[in-house]
């Protein structure tokens, strides 16, 4: 049976970002929540920090989707293998529309307070979304036009 911290970050995954269903951040996240993820700007802490960020990538991915791959529960933290896919649909931070299909993994990693997000940590494959977007050149590309 899945623990009560992983089924809160669950409902972080399904109705807040999924679903775009806002007023769950202000039942699972902290006043004081702090979030950690250097790919993406600070919109401050607590659920309404939260909500920006939500905000700001389903603009830009009207169609999100997040699956969870795999959680491990330990003691007050949830850790959470997750891919995301969608369309490129609005702006993101000066890059216009492309309409193409996305895919990205990260990993979060949740430190769960009374039953909300205290603290959290997220690395997510950033650089693969911007190639994927074409607002940065392929690795691969890169290093054939270096090469010659």
């Amino acid at each position: 049976m899945s623990s009560e911290n992983k089924q809160i970050v669950r409902r972080f995954f399904k109705d807040l970002w999924n679903k775009g269903n806002l007023a769950v951040a202000d039942q699972i996240i902290a006043p004081n929540h702090a979030l950690h993820d250097p790919a993406t700007p600070d919109l401050g802490k607590g659920p309404d920090g939260m909500k920006q960020i939500v905000t700001l990538y389903r603009s830009a991915f009207p169609d999100v989707q997040f699956t969870i791959d795999h959680m491990i529960d330990a003691d007050n933290f949830v850790t959470t293998r997750y891919t995301a896919t969608g369309t490129h649909k609005g702006e993101l931070r000066g890059i216009a529309p492309t309409n193409k299909a996305i895919k990205v993994e990260g990993i979060l990693i949740t430190r769960m307070s009374r039953g909300r997000f205290g603290e959290s940590w997220v690395i997510w494959d950033a650089l693969g979304l911007m190639e994927q977007l074409g607002a940065v050149p392929a690795l691969e590309k890169a290093k054939a036009q270096t090469a010659k």
